[in-house]
Order: C-alpha cells, then sequence, then structure tokens
C-alpha cells in the first residue's frame, strides 16, 4: 500500500518515462542494421502512394524475423516518410505495398527504415503482372501503384487461407462448330490447338452463337497447354460466355470474375488463377489483369463498348492492354463483335492482325432485313405523331407481334430527358443553375437534370411562353404511348434501373437503351431502331461508328430474314452508318472511317492526349511540356461541364505514331514539374481519350 503511495507521488511520472525509455533502448533498432535478415537483408518495396513524383521504389531492411515470407510479390506494410534525429526514427505513417525484389545492398547510403509487417505470405504480384502494370503506367502517363490498384483486389484474408483446388485435366481439342462458317474459323481453333499465337478481328455473325464461338476457341487454346483470358463489356455478355464455357468445358478450368460476386468470392477465384489451379479466366473489365499462367489466348468481345474504358487513373483500356500482353507474352489475340472499331480495321490494315468475316452469302443468310425510315418522314407521319412511330414502323411491329416479341430502341433513358419552349424552341434551363430540365412522368413536376431541383412555374425567359415540348424523348414515355398504341400487348422495359437478361418468345414489346437489350428465346421478329439521329448527331468522332456499333447489337438479337426478321431504322438513309447496316457491313465502314482519319491525322492513325482544367491549369501544364518534335497543339477551347460559373477548357495533343511514349513521358514530367512548383489547380491528363469532339 505504501509502495502505491510513493509511486503516486510526484516523481512517478520522471520514473515511468525513465523505464519506458530503458525499454526503449534495450530494443534492437533493425533499421540500423542489426537483426536483419542474413540473406538478401534488403527489401525494395512499391509503396502505395499513387503520386506522380513518387512513382519510384524504395528500400527498406528485411527484420530476421520476416525473412522467410517477405518474399518478391507478398504484400507488406512499411512506414513512409519517416526521419532520423539523433539516431532515431521519428514520424512517418503506415502505408501497404509489394516487395519488388530481395537485395543484397542498396543504393541509398543512409540507414534504412524496416519493414513493419508482412500482411500475407502470398505472392500476389507476379514478374509478369508487375511488368505489364509498369508497361501500362508509362503508356498512359500514370502511375504503377495506380495500375496495381485496378490489377490486383484488395485482400481477404479468409479466402487466402483457403487451399485451392488441384488443376483439372486439360481438355481436348473441340470440334470447329459453328466456326465453319468462317472460313478461316476451323484454321484459327487449329492453330491455338497447336500452342501457336493467331492474331485475328472477327466480325461476329447475327444469332446467339458467339459465346459458344468464343467457348471453343478457349477450349482449343487449353487442350494446346496454355491459358486464355476473355474479357466482355458487361455482366450479362459476361454470364453467357461463362454458360457456354461451362457447357464445353465442365467444372474446374474456368473462373469468372465479376464484381457482383462479393469481395471473399472474387478474391477467391483470383487466388485460383493466379496460384495455376485454373487456365482460363472471364470477366469484365478489371479481368484484363487477371493473372492466367502461360497466357495462350486474349480475347476481348465488342472492343468499341466504353465499358472497357477504366474510369480510374490512368484510364487504360481492355484493348491496349489486351494487344500489350500479348506482345509482352506471346499469346494471340481475338478481337471480337458484330461491329468493327476502327483500331481493329487498322491492326488488319498494318497486317498485325488477319480478318476474320463470313463470305456475303454467309452474311446475307443469317441477318435480318434492314429497312429505313427518315426524320422528315417521321415529321409528316400522321402515325407518328399519335404513337411516335412512321407508318412502315407500326406495320412492321404489328406484323410482328402476332409471331414474337418486338425490340425498340431508344437512344435515351428516362421519361423526357430534353424539354424546349413550345412557341420559340428555347431550351428549357433551371433559374437556379442553368442546367436543363426534364421531366420523370407526366404527373410529377419538372426538376433539373444538374442540381435536381425542382421547377413548377417555368416559363420561357425569351418569349414568356408557359408551354413546353419534347425536344426528346426518353424509353419510360416511349413505352408509355406504345402501351396505347397496342393496348393487348405486354410492354416490358430495360435499362439502367432494371436491366433485363432474357424475355420469353412471347409477343411482347420490349422498349431498351441502348446496351440494355435483353436476348429473347428463339430471337425477335423485329427491332425498331428510333431516334437515329439523336446518335449520328452527337458532336464526336466516333458518333457514326458508336451508332452503327449500337445499332448491330440490336440488330443482332433479331430473326434472319429468311425467318422474318426485319428492323426498321429511323435515320437518314444516306448516312454512312445506316448504309453499313443496311448491307451489314460493318469492316467496310470501319475501313472507310480509318482512311478518313488518316487524312486528317486523328487517331488511332495518330496518337494523342487530352488536357482539361481551368484555363490557367491547362496554360500552364502546356508551357512546362516539352512536347516531342513535330508535336501538335489543338485548342485549347471552352468544353462544358465546369461548376456554375467556372470555366473549363481542353486542349487536345497529337503526335506521330511512335512518339505515344515520348507524349506521355513528357506529360508525366510536366505534372511533375507541377507538383513541385505547388500549383493547386489539377489538370485532368488522358492518353488516347475515347471522345474527341
Amino acid at each position: 500500500m505504501s509502495s502505491t503511495d510513493e509511486a503516486g507521488g510526484t516523481g512517478a511520472p520522471e520514473q515511468l518515462a525513465f523505464i519506458r525509455e530503458t525499454v526503449r533502448r534495450a530494443k534492437p533498432r533493425t533499421w540500423l542494421g542489426a537483426r536483419r535478415a542474413e540473406h538478401l537483408p534488403v527489401a525494395r518495396v512499391l509503396v502505395d502512394k499513387g503520386l506522380l513524383h513518387l512513382d519510384q521504389f524504395f528500400d527498406y531492411a528485411v527484420p530476421a524475423n520476416m525473412a522467410e515470407e517477405a518474399q518478391p510479390g507478398v504484400r507488406v506494410r512499411v512506414r513512409f516518410g519517416a526521419r532520423v534525429v539523433n539516431g532515431r526514427r521519428e514520424g512517418g505513417e503506415l502505408h501497404d505495398g509489394f516487395i519488388v525484389e530481395r537485395r543484397a545492398e542498396s543504393d541509398y547510403a543512409g540507414p534504412l527504415a524496416p519493414l513493419a509487417q508482412v500482411l500475407s505470405p502470398e505472392p500476389v504480384l507476379t514478374p509478369e503482372l508487375l511488368r505489364l502494370c509498369r508497361t501500362v503506367a508509362d503508356r498512359y502517363a500514370g502511375t504503377l501503384a495506380d495500375v496495381l490498384q485496378l490489377a490486383v483486389p484488395p485482400r481477404h484474408a479468409k479466402a487466402e487461407a483457403e487451399p485451392s483446388p488441384p488443376p483439372a485435366p486439360l481438355p481436348a481439342a473441340p470440334e470447329p462448330g459453328s466456326w465453319s462458317r468462317y472460313p478461316q474459323g476451323p484454321e484459327f481453333l487449329t492453330a491455338l490447338a497447336a500452342g501457336h499465337a493467331p492474331r485475328a478481328v472477327w466480325t461476329a455473325l447475327p444469332g446467339p452463337s458467339w459465346p459458344q464461338e468464343i467457348a471453343r476457341a478457349v477450349a482449343a487454346t487449353l487442350a494446346g497447354g496454355r491459358g486464355a483470358l476473355v474479357v466482355l463489356p458487361d455482366g450479362r455478355s459476361t454470364a453467357r460466355v461463362d454458360e457456354a464455357l461451362g457447357e464445353l468445358l465442365g467444372g474446374g478450368l474456368h473462373a469468372t470474375l465479376a464484381a457482383d460476386l462479393g469481395p471473399k468470392e472474387r478474391y477467391r477465384r483470383w487466388l485460383a488463377v493466379s496460384r495455376g489451379s485454373v487456365r482460363a479466366a472471364v470477366g469484365t473489365r478489371a479481368a484484363m489483369f487477371a493473372p492466367v499462367r502461360d497466357l495462350g489466348l486474349v480475347v476481348v468481345w465488342s472492343d468499341g463498348d466504353g465499358s472497357h474504358a477504366d474510369p480510374r487513373a490512368p484510364h487504360p483500356h481492355v484493348r491496349e492492354v489486351a494487344l500489350l500482353r500479348a506482345a509482352e507474352e506471346g499469346a494471340g489475340v481475338l478481337l471480337g463483335g458484330h461491329a468493327v472499331t476502327v483500331e481493329g480495321a487498322q491492326l488488319v490494315n498494318t497486317g498485325w492482325a488477319r480478318p476474320l468475316a463470313a463470305d456475303r452469302a454467309t452474311v446475307r443468310e443469317v441477318a435480318p432485313r434492314v429497312r429505313t425510315v427518315t426524320d422528315l418522314d417521321q415529321a409528316r407521319d400522321a402515325a407518328a405523331q399519335q404513337a411516335r412511330l412512321p407508318s412502315l414502323a407500326w406495320q412492321t411491329a404489328r406484323e410482328a407481334l402476332a409471331t414474337g416479341p418486338v425490340l425498340i430502341q431508344v437512344p435515351r433513358r428516362g421519361y423526357v430527358p430534353r424539354l424546349a419552349c413550345g412557341r420559340c424552341r428555347t431550351p428549357a434551363r433551371c433559374r437556379h443553375c442553368e442546367g436543363p430540365l426534364e421531366a420523370a412522368s407526366s404527373d410529377v413536376p419538372l426538376r433539373c437534370g444538374w442540381c435536381g431541383e425542382a421547377e413548377e412555374r417555368w416559363h420561357c425567359t425569351e418569349c414568356g411562353s408557359f408551354r413546353l415540348r419534347a425536344q426528346v424523348v426518353g424509353a419510360r414515355r416511349t413505352a408509355e404511348e406504345l402501351g396505347k398504341a397496342f393496348p393487348r400487348i405486354p410492354v416490358r422495359t430495360s435499362g439502367r434501373d432494371a436491366v433485363l437478361h432474357s424475355v420469353p418468345a412471347e409477343p411482347a414489346l420490349v422498349i431498351s437503351t441502348p446496351g440494355a437489350e435483353p436476348v429473347a428465346e428463339g430471337g425477335y421478329a423485329a427491332a425498331l431502331l428510333l431516334d437515329g439521329w439523336a446518335l449520328l448527331s452527337r458532336p464526336d468522332l466516333r458518333a457514326g461508328e458508336e451508332a452503327l456499333r449500337l445499332w448491330l447489337a440490336a440488330a443482332a438479337l433479331v430473326r434472319p430474314a429468311g425467318e422474318g426478321g426485319t428492323v426498321v431504322v429511323v435515320a437518314e438513309p444516306t448516312a454512312r452508318a445506316v448504309q453499313a447496316l443496311i448491307r451489314w457491313d460493318p469492316a467496310g465502314h470501319a475501313a472507310f472511317e480509318l482512311e478518313e482519319r488518316a487524312q486528317l491525322h486523328f487517331p488511332p492513325v495518330s496518337r494523342m492526349a487530352s488536357l482539361t482544367g481551368s484555363p490557367g491549369a491547362v496554360a500552364d501544364l502546356l508551357g512546362l511540356t516539352r512536347l516531342p518534335e513535330g508535336a501538335d497543339v489543338l485548342g485549347p477551347v471552352p468544353v462544358p461541364g465546369g461548376r456554375r460559373g467556372e470555366e473549363v477548357e481542353r486542349a487536345l495533343l497529337r503526335v506521330a505514331p511512335g512518339q505515344g511514349a515520348a507524349l506521355a513521358a513528357a506529360l508525366k514530367a510536366a505534372q511533375i514539374a507541377r507538383i513541385a512548383l505547388r500549383t493547386p489547380e489539377p489538370v485532368k491528363v488522358r492518353i488516347d481519350p475515347l471522345e474527341i469532339g
């Protein structure tokens, strides 16, 4: 009791501090070299900072008690930013990282901080994956840490503790099946089964067979003793390929990587791929980095889909990552889709890949009949005024509903997403932020599409009128109007809020936004492609290419012309994309687009980067960038997207082929210089931007 009283006196804090200091001094200080690992005591670590000026490796000491687990590729935790003061290391925050190498000595002359913790002994960062991520980061002027966040999923300890199943026996080479419809199809499968690396741009025939054809290509690759990777734009197409692979290969040979699996299940499947338990991986955008062992084939379906471009920095595109992997690992490539992108046409034009397409007789046999209605005809048509369908489209739908469902593609979602004055046609704008007003339904007040404020007493600021007219009609309003025109027919909608995977073969009207079209059992009896002007009039270099891709994706779900399948497209018949749809000639359209791009020196013939930010920030970055010789600067020009009262500009930088790496390096160096100068305003840098207005 007395000792407790003495300890509680005024001298207690000093005594406790002395004891703590004595104990601290007695502990081994591994950062000064004590008790390091005897063999390769230095670990080179990639610290997960994601800052351009810190895009490098840092050396740390390996404590003796971590020597066995601290192997290249494992996750670790390190203290970053600490200082040495009077022989003691102070400050610094703990950050995650990856060991990329064990070394005998460090290039750094000062004392090394020790590894704080080995988070897991699982080597998730393989040398092949590290090289790929470094290449992707350099190509897109980004950091290795940012790319690794896309490539390696978050750790889940329980999934990591579970053993992966042993590899299943490899399958036999499959029969060509529906690949026989393509003159070079069986030859392509034979090359894969022989262990070769063929490269092809595949123009898939309309109809439901493409998932089975991808599955056969994967099976042929596995039969040749190599792995395969399939990347698709959405979960519905991934599910179709997964089902086709299950039917052809059975279980144990492939893993599906999808975001909706949940973190544990997705990481468990990713580990099965990394450990070599499965030889094939199928998934959406994030699967482009899946660590498939001995990669022999990379398949990218619908490479023109915008979902293949990652919205997170440094914005890599699945197609470009696939081409980089193929070149690095000696793998085959299959860029497939109902449409052909300009990038695919360039690969064929340069001889890097070969075309894989059916002959014209086969195309005519399986494609639906395509008919056109001009926007002018629709404006003059009384039926179009009542039911929003031209007479030809209305008649086609009525006849087709006798035998099956009818697909109606509407480019815009919502009810009435764009409104204007009924007298002077001035766009209806919000009083608070000048954003566009839209109608969510017929019985609720108007709301701003930007700030969400309700507008109950709108009037035109130009002429004072209180009347409104629809500039653009959305999918829900279309469904409402067609429900009145066909009162006894079920109406189903598929869009962002609720995407249908499939619909039965019974008569129904299926209203869908582009990309959300469900598959119909036995195919649609007809398809109506409305408001073609909304797709073709977009102020973008890819407007025609994108419109054709969306139309072909919908038309491919329709029955062949011999079975009565008909597609009606409401657009100017002389438009190049409409003519390509009528002829079902996506490769010809892509080749013509490529020829025009070459004359204008636009991508993919050239390499381009976009700089977006405030006028001062863009000018500042341009001033610091040492562009390659012969580079062109287009702009800057004002672009929409800023907050109210804020100006946003965009500049495009264009270089000749072969100078893309120099452009990316120059932009990265300029951004690091801005960080060193502590310039506050950011600039969004994007290499190979999808949209070029």
